[in-house]
C-alpha cells in the first residue's frame, strides 16, 4: 500500500464517518464504490467496507448514548433479525459475478437518492403533526403505523441485514425511512437507532466474509479509523447545518456515484 492510498482510505473513512453520523447511514456508499476504484474486486470492497463500518458505528453509537440519545431495546428490537438476514446478504454476494454485484450495487444508490427525499417528505409530515400536538386535533403516531410493531421491526432489520452482506452497506438508509413509517419515530429517533443497529449488521456481515476470506484488513482498519473522526465530528456538530443543504449534497453524490458504477459493471461484463 503507497502512502497515496493511505491517505485517500483514511480522507474516504473520514467523509464516510460524517455521513453515518449525521444521517444514520453505515458510509459503505462512499466506502464501496472507492475501494472498486482502487482496483480491488467488488466482493473484496463489500467485506472491507463492513469491517470499517463497524468501527464507524461503534464510535457514533458510543456518542449518542453518552449524551443519552440511543435507546438499547429499540437496537435490539430491531438488530436481531439483521443478524440472520446478514448472511444470506453474504451468501448472496459469493454468488452473483463481479459485474452483476456492481450492477445491483448501482441500482442501490440510485434507490437511495430517492429514499432520501421520501424521508424529507416524511420528515415534514411529522414535524407538522408534532405542532398538531397541543391542539385538538393531536395526532396519535401509533395511528400511522400499518403494522405490527414486532413485524415492522422485523422487516426493518431483515432487509437492513441483507443490504450490509450483500452491499457492504450498514443499511440505515432503508431502516430510517421504515422506522417512520412502519414504526411512528421521529426522524432523530430513527437516525440514532439506525446507527446503533449498523453495528449489529455490518458486525454479522463482516463475520461472514471473513470466513469467505474476503476481509482485506489493514484496509478497514484505516477506513475504519477515518470514519471513527467522522462520527465524532457529525454527532457533534453537523445536525446544527441546514438538512436541505446536505440532502441535496448527498443525493447530487449518489448520482455521480452511481453513474461511476454502472461503467465499471459495464466494463467487467465485457
Amino acid at each position: 500500500m503507497t502512502f497515496f492510498e493511505l491517505i485517500i482510505l483514511a480522507t474516504a473513512g473520514l467523509i464516510a464517518g460524517i455521513l453515518a453520523g449525521f444521517l444514520g447511514i453505515g458510509g459503505g456508499t462512499v466506502l464501496v464504490p472507492l475501494l472498486v476504484a482502487l482496483g480491488y474486486t467488488p466482493v473484496q470492497a463489500v467485506a472491507t467496507s463492513s469491517l470499517s463500518i463497524v468501527i464507524t458505528a461503534i464510535s457514533g453509537s458510543l456518542q449518542n448514548w453518552r449524551m443519552g440519545y440511543l435507546s438499547l431495546n429499540r437496537v435490539i428490537g430491531i438488530g436481531f433479525p439483521a443478524i440472520l438476514t446478514a448472511q444470506i446478504g453474504v451468501f448472496l454476494a459469493e454468488l452473483f459475478p463481479p459485474h452483476l454485484l456492481l450492477f445491483l450495487f448501482g441500482c442501490l444508490l440510485l434507490l437511495n437518492v430517492y429514499l432520501v427525499e421520501v424521508r424529507k417528505q416524511i420528515t415534514a409530515q411529522k414535524k407538522q403533526q408534532e405542532e398538531q400536538q397541543n391542539s385538538e386535533s393531536t395526532v396519535d403516531c401509533d395511528q400511522n403505523v400499518a403494522l405490527n410493531p414486532v413485524l415492522s421491526r422485523i422487516l426493518t432489520g431483515g432487509s437492513a441485514g441483507i443490504l450490509a452482506g450483500l452491499f457492504g452497506v450498514g443499511g440505515g438508509i432503508i431502516m430510517v425511512p421504515l422506522q417512520i413509517v412502519l414504526l411512528g419515530e421521529t426522524i432523530k429517533v430513527a437516525i440514532q437507532t439506525s446507527l446503533g443497529v449498523i453495528v449489529i449488521t455490518a458486525i454479522s456481515a463482516c463475520f461472514g466474509h471473513a470466513i469467505q476470506g474476503n476481509v482485506l484488513w489493514l484496509q478497514g482498519i484505516i477506513l475504519g479509523l477515518g470514519g471513527l473522526l467522522g462520527a465524532q465530528i457529525s454527532t457533534r456538530f453537523l445536525p446544527k447545518l441546514s438538512d436541505q443543504t446536505v440532502s441535496l449534497m448527498f443525493r447530487i453524490f449518489l448520482v455521480i456515484l452511481s453513474v461511476y458504477i454502472f461503467k465499471q459493471a459495464w466494463v467487467q461484463s465485457e
